[in-house]
């Protein structure tokens, strides 16, 4: 086409219009010939010959004849327009001016019965091998979905009863790859889900059963003094104040274990004499310990100094708690040691008592809230078990650790650890 297109614009120079072919259409086939290519479809190479004789411009081998030229106006000078396809018309320019334009016809108008019979078959072919490469596609594409749709429905039916609060639910794991993790993940997270909503309904139930204790002494006793079944005298007086000490101590408790969850439990700060807190807070109860004739024996060197930056108040309320634990738990005759170290920047406070002492299984569950010991360190020996809670938020607040262990004198050892932030003297 590009050759003829050539051709043509030098034949349009030369005649300066279109008239030549207007008048002898039989020119165009002449270039043709001289081009190289006669553009016969359906006919050998072989009959491109110089000496084969130039298509007729009407006849039976017009309709074979895949050019076709117009002129600027889309006037036909050769073929018929109506069998072009118009995407393949390419321009006839001469003195920058497109003077006509010569295309290629559609090829069913100049293929031969055997070639359209092939692209027929060649047509079917296509449609029947995309036909088959869909069935395919569903065939297997219906149990893949199945294997990644089921596992999504199942996630989804779950996720929905979690939300319902069917904290049970769990989701099946049926592979190992990023949906198996993902069921994975959901189940731990609905254990967790399932284990704290155990622990807030045991939390309410334990708080309700430490309320109602003190408050049906407090009413018993006053209906009594009511009733005159009991005289007004200062033992019953004293007894409804130590019950209403033991309530609103109860109260305290569980305003400050509020306070450490809620992450407001305020904290004064500044650098302090451990030693000195341990001493004073030791002091407040040892009374309380010839008392119930229990030993106390401090291990803190007089000239001990060591510094922490800590909020005192809150150190106080740590060791009276601890002091007050072992002061409730140990038996009468008993012993407790407090020890004071410190080495590689760490200070550390022992408190060892006596007998009775901790199952190994029992000692990390001491720091849980209302929590209590079966035996003799439980409810009848005073307290709702949140003191060592409490210690453990105020040690955590600190950058701190608390421990239980065994202790050698046949009672339970706590352990308390804050870093230093001055020297030691």
């Amino acid at each position: 086409m590009e050759q003829l297109v050539g051709k043509l614009e030098q034949a349009y120079v030369e005649h300066g219009s279109w008239d030549f072919l207007r008048e002898d259409p039989r020119l165009f086939y002449v270039m043709a010939e001289q081009s190289g290519d006669i553009a016969t479809a359906g006919q050998p190479k072989e009959l491109n010959r110089t000496d084969a004789p130039p298509f007729p411009p009407s006849g039976p081998h017009r309709s074979r004849l895949p050019f076709i030229v117009i002129d600027a106006g889309r006037n036909p000078l050769v073929g018929n327009l109506t069998d072009a396809d118009e995407s393949n018309f390419r321009p006839i320019v001469c003195g920058g001016k497109t003077v006509g334009y010569i295309g290629l016809m559609s090829p069913r108008h100049f293929l031969s019965p055997p070639q359209l019979e092939f692209l027929k078959k060649q047509k079917l072919a296509l449609v029947l091998a995309a036909l088959g490469m869909v069935l395919v596609v569903v065939i297997l594409s219906i149990p893949l979905a199945k294997r990644l749709v089921w596992p999504i429905k199942a996630m989804a039916a779950a996720t929905h009863d979690l939300a319902s609060g069917d904290y049970s639910v769990r989701v099946p794991i049926s592979s190992s790859d990023e949906l198996g993790q993902l069921a994975r993940d959901f189940n731990a997270m609905a254990l967790t889900l399932e284990k704290n909503e155990k622990a807030r309904r045991q939390w309410v139930a334990d708080i309700s059963h430490e309320l109602r204790t003190p408050l049906s002494v407090l009413r018993g006793e006053i209906e009594a003094l009511l009733e005159g079944i009991r005289n007004i005298t200062p033992d019953a007086i004293r007894s409804l104040h130590a019950e209403s000490l033991r309530l609103n101590r109860l109260v305290e408790d569980l305003y400050q274990i509020a306070l450490s969850d809620l992450g407001t439990l305020t904290y004064r700060k500044e650098d302090i004499d451990l030693a000195e807190v341990l001493n004073d807070s030791i002091e407040s109860y040892r009374a309380d310990f010839v008392r119930k004739d229990i030993t106390l024996t401090k291990d803190v060197s007089p000239s001990a100094k060591i510094i922490v930056f800590a909020d005192a108040e809150r150190m106080h309320q740590l060791f009276g708690n601890l002091i007050d634990n072992s002061l409730k738990y140990t038996d009468a005759g008993g012993e407790l040691i407090i020890r004071l170290t410190c080495s590689d920047g760490q200070a550390t406070v022992d408190f060892k008592d006596s007998a009775p002492g901790v199952l190994d299984v029992e000692l990390d569950r001491l720091f849980d809230r209302l929590y209590r010991v079966e035996g003799s360190r439980s409810r009848s020996s005073g307290g709702a078990g949140l003191g060592l809670a409490i210690c453990r938020n105020i040690v955590e607040g600190h950058a701190g650790t608390i421990a239980a262990h065994p202790s050698p004198l046949g009672g339970v050892l706590i352990r308390v650890t804050i870093s230093v932030a001055g020297g030691r003297s």
